[in-house]
């Protein structure tokens, strides 16, 4: 997807360049320039505050995936670090093991406090399974990223047009267009934080719950 947002994004401020060559020398006077400065400035600003808006979304869907459980990180992670991602109604529920806790007979105080304590410590569990599920589900709005796209065309079309077609401008351009896909692709990669280049780190977790072990 931000493979093809690039092709777009890049494509405009190349289709800019040639209408710059065909249009008439009255479409690009100063009156004219300036109309078309302010229409840039207008649809860069639009596109530059949602751009940042989900790259924030993006992240705190990420850093909320680093919370969880041995049970949750174990779910997420296979041992050779590829995604091994599981969850059903069964394990989410923890039904098996809270009625296993549940058919205890607890003989004295002590025991009773445990057996309630082992509950609460299911229940919980099990709650935060279903918050990881429900997380691992949400995905960005392909509506909003078509629309961003969108607007980062235009811009990019604006911008080839007022430029003169030389070889900085296009470097500038071809610089530009790959950041705006970047940030793209970052988002789409915080969204799937168990596979692709970014992907939660498992190794900080593992050696807290081993010295936890110990």
């Amino acid at each position: 997807m931000s493979l093809i947002g690039f092709v777009f994004i890049f494509g405009g401020a190349i289709v800019g360049m040639i209408l710059r060559r065909v249009l008439p020398d009255h479409h690009l006077r100063d009156d004219s320039r300036d109309v078309i400065k302010l229409a840039t400035g207008l649809v860069g600003t639009i596109s530059a505050l949602v751009l940042g808006l989900l790259i924030a979304s993006a992240k705190g869907s990420y850093d909320a995936q680093t919370t969880e459980t041995e049970k949750i990180l174990d779910q997420s992670w296979s041992k050779n670090g590829t995604r091994a991602y599981r969850l059903d109604t069964a394990s989410i529920g923890g039904g098996v093991l809270y009625d296993k806790i549940q058919a205890l007979n607890p003989s004295d105080e002590l025991q009773r406090s445990i057996k309630s304590q082992a509950l609460s410590l299911t229940v919980n569990i099990g709650q935060l399974c279903m918050l990881m599920y429900e997380q691992a589900t949400l995905v960005v709005s392909k509506p909003l990223l078509v629309i961003m796209v969108f607007w980062l065309t235009v811009t990019f079309v604006i911008w080839g047009l007022l430029a003169p077609p030389n070889g900085t401008v296009i470097a500038v351009m071809l610089a530009s267009a790959l950041s705006a896909s970047g940030a793209i692709l970052l988002i789409l990669e915080m969204y799937s934080p168990y596979e692709g280049f970014i992907r939660v780190a498992d190794a900080p977790l593992r050696a807290a719950l081993a010295h936890l072990g110990h």
